[in-house]
Parts: structure tokens; C-alpha cells; sequence
């Protein structure tokens, strides 16, 4: 059965950085478009970045520049490298594989 373990959440001041993790099982990573959506309370979620079966990566505008998404193929794990945080980057962040499903999400606060 396939499961989405994500870690690296926390609490940040703004300027900060925190590195998230999906460790994958029952599932092949590089065989499938993966990403990592955020959800805001009150907001819906949305798409923060994504990276193909090739390698290549995209982001949204509000965090291109700023976040990295990257995977380890040998260790079958994606991350998210978040640098410059900002207070509306708070959020839960959830891991997912396209058509296949989600990680349970972590919390990120950016706060003072």
C-alpha cells in the first residue's frame, strides 16, 4: 500500500528556513509527477511547486525564487527547501503524487 510520510514542519521567524520532507513507500517517485500544495486556514489549497518525471521543476510567483523542490531518487524522498520565509507562507503543507494521493500535511507558522 503506498504511503506518504511528510516531516519538517515547525515554527520560524520570518527571514528563516525550514527544509520539508515526503518519504514515499509502495510507490516509485521518479515515475510520477509529484508536488507540494499548501493550505492557509480560510483559504483553499493551492499548488506551491512541482517537478516532473524528467527532473524539472516549477513554482507558483509568490514563492519562485525562494522555495526549491528537489528529489532523491536513491533514498525515494522529495523536499522542499524553503528560505526567506515569509508570515503568509503559514500554512499546512501536504505532499502529493499526481493520481495517486496526499501525505497527511505539516505545519509550517512563520512567526515572530
Amino acid at each position: 500500500q503506498v504511503q506518504l510520510v511528510e516531516s519538517g514542519g515547525g515554527l520560524v521567524q520570518p527571514g528563516g528556513s525550514l527544509r520539508l520532507s515526503c518519504a514515499a513507500s509502495g510507490i516509485i517517485f521518479s515515475a510520477y509527477v509529484t508536488g507540494w500544495y499548501r493550505q492557509a486556514p480560510g483559504k483553499q489549497r493551492e499548488l506551491v511547486a512541482r517537478i516532473l518525471r524528467s527532473g524539472i521543476s516549477d513554482y507558483v510567483d509568490a514563492v519562485k525564487g525562494r522555495f526549491t523542490i528537489s528529489r532523491d531518487n536513491d533514498k525515494n524522498t522529495i523536499y522542499l527547501q524553503m528560505n526567506s520565509l515569509k508570515p503568509e507562507d503559514t500554512a499546512v503543507y501536504y505532499c502529493n503524487v499526481q493520481t495517486v494521493g496526499w501525505g497527511q500535511g505539516t505545519q509550517v507558522t512563520v512567526s515572530s
